[in-house]
């Protein structure tokens, strides 16, 4: 009788307000009551309001179906699902529950409620189709929705038959809809030409490493999400999804065609890595590394002849010339000292210091250096091309290192990579840079300003070489591959390059290296424990050569 009188009472209202008019708006409260939350759209000819009476006579159904689908719209509209219960047939226990789930899984509000026309599908039964719409967090617009109102009498008042459906359409018993939200990306990493890096690329720890130098996406990034109907023995199936726009990724220095042809050339080889620097700039082209983690830019070994690049730098400074003489016997002794050997104890007799390159005679430049080179110096000219700089390429990274020679033996063993010598394939395809254009120039992954930001400090400047020093060791990489080491190798034709074969001073066999450099793009393979550098590491840089 309560619920009636009240029906009774808004219908009047409604009366007064909408007589001349042939639609109505209603807007609910949050359960705050700071603001509207839905629209309920009732169109077309408002019913006449009923008369208040004592109530129907016994035996006779009290309202009539409209009047108890609208409130029960009307109540929906405005959240009040105690109200809303009353108006069912047998509701739930878990009735106002399962509604305010749905709408927490989906981030949802139902903003909209528009009811259709009552049908008499029988004498005690009826229903009304009706439209809605929710709003869904990250969804410009409402998601439309349309379900149906069955009605039937129930002691003798009319009452909602209430299924999950009327929430959605497609919603079964034991059903539910699911919001499934996409994590927040992180730093997506590309190429200097905004490509994905290549599958199976070998820089892959380079690129988790700068995923955590920086800093990910801020939390109100637009991320993708998924509704997905869940009923029981069914397939989950999508109803609606929103895919966040593709991240167009931070760009690297690497270029995607050379780091491809890096990555291919290391696949038939373990334990190996090459590193590809754009001469001009100090840009690292590519970076493929099967040492495991990011050996090719911080672990440092033994360089072996390929340092002959930084002690013929500091011979030529001093006034040696690639013509000039110098004796390359098969052993040397050094005063008062140990003996130095040759490779295969090999006795080429009085060469050029060209050949002398070329050949990879130890003991020529042994001798030259104990001579000609002072510890001082030898470490100034290290320093010139890198040795002992903190790298800012973004992800950490050394170039190389050695120990002030404090003897001439040491010294000697210094002049052709042992001792204390230490160097990155990072390291050492700088150094063939440097040779190529005439300047040392830092190595970096990121561009310079990234790079700064993330390492904390700037990155060492360019040193110029002498234009006499590097012409000088142009033209002697130059003769290795022509009439040295690497003479008839598979190499193709104008590379520039030196082999190097150095000893692991933990006991095991020896590394294999190879340094050089093709145009503008200068290169270091290291193949660890991979025996010479002309059987170990010149294969690997003629594949990679040959697929640019």
């Amino acid at each position: 009788m309560r619920r009636r009188a009240l029906l009774a009472l808004v219908g009047v209202v409604v009366a007064i307000i909408v007589t001349s008019v042939t639609g109505l708006v209603l807007q609910g409260k949050d359960e705050a009551g700071t603001g509207p939350q839905t629209q309920l759209l009732i169109d077309g000819p408002t019913p006449p309001a009923p008369v208040p009476d004592d109530g129907p006579a016994e035996g006779q159904v009290e309202g009539t179906p409209e009047e108890t689908a609208r409130t029960y719209l009307s109540d929906w509209a405005t959240g009040d699902y105690e109200s809303m219960r009353e108006l069912v047939d047998e509701p739930p226990a878990d009735f106002a529950a399962q509604h305010r789930q749905l709408d927490d899984a989906l981030s949802a509000q139902v903003v909209r409620l528009k009811p259709g026309k009552v049908t008499k599908t029988g004498e005690q039964t009826a229903e009304m189709r009706f439209t809605g719409a929710r709003k869904l967090a990250g969804y410009d617009g409402a998601w439309d929705f349309a379900s149906t109102l069955r009605l039937a009498v129930r002691d003798l008042s009319w009452k909602v038959l209430w299924t999950p459906a009327v929430m959605h359409p497609d919603l079964a018993e034991g059903g539910e809809l699911v919001r499934i939200d996409e994590p927040v990306p992180t730093t997506r990493f590309v190429t200097k030409e905004g490509r994905a890096f290549p599958h199976e690329s070998y820089a892959e720890p380079y690129l988790a490493e700068l995923g955590t130098r920086i800093p990910q996406p801020p939390s109100g990034t637009e991320v993708g999400w998924t509704i997905e109907l869940r009923n029981p023995a069914q397939q989950p199936r999508v109803l609606l999804e929103k895919k966040a726009a593709a991240s167009e990724g931070t760009k690297t220095t690497v270029e995607a065609f050379t780091q491809a042809a890096a990555a291919r050339a290391l696949d038939p080889v373990q334990q190996a890595a090459i590193v590809v620097v754009r001469a001009s700039t100090g840009e690292v082209a590519a970076v493929a590394d099967r040492l495991g983690g990011r050996e090719a830019f911080t672990g440092k070994y033994a360089p072996g002849s390929t340092f002959k690049t930084v002690t013929a730098a500091a011979l030529l400074d001093g006034g040696l010339s690639a013509d000039s003489q110098v004796p390359c016997p098969a052993a040397y002794t050094i005063p008062n000292g140990r003996t130095i050997n040759n490779y295969q104890e090999k006795d080429h007799g009085s060469v050029t210091l060209q050949q002398a390159y070329a050949l990879s005679c130890n003991t020529t430049f042994a001798r030259l250096a104990v001579q000609l080179v002072s510890a001082d110096r030898l470490m100034e000219q290290a320093a010139a091309l890198g040795f002992g700089t903190s790298l800012a390429t973004g992800v950490g990274g050394t170039c190389g290192s050695l120990n002030r020679p404090e003897n001439p033996d040491a010294l000697a063993e210094a002049s052709f990579g042992q001792g204390t010598v230490e160097a990155s394939t990072l390291c050492m395809a700088s150094v063939a840079a440097a040779v190529q254009s005439g300047a040392w120039h830092p190595p970096r992954l990121l561009p310079a300003d990234v790079a700064e930001r993330i390492e904390g400090h700037a990155p060492p400047a360019s040193v110029p070489l002498n234009d006499t020093v590097a012409a000088g060791l142009r033209s002697l990489m130059s003769a290795v591959t022509t009439e040295g080491t690497a003479a008839g190798s598979e190499l193709p034709e104008g590379v520039s390059g030196k082999t190097g074969t150095a000893e692991d001073w933990q006991g095991g066999p020896d590394h294999a290296w190879f340094i050089g450099y093709k145009g503008d793009l200068a290169f270091a393979v290291f193949v660890k424990h991979g025996g010479t550098g002309r059987n170990a590491a010149i294969p690997i840089a003629a594949r990679f050569l040959r697929a640019l």
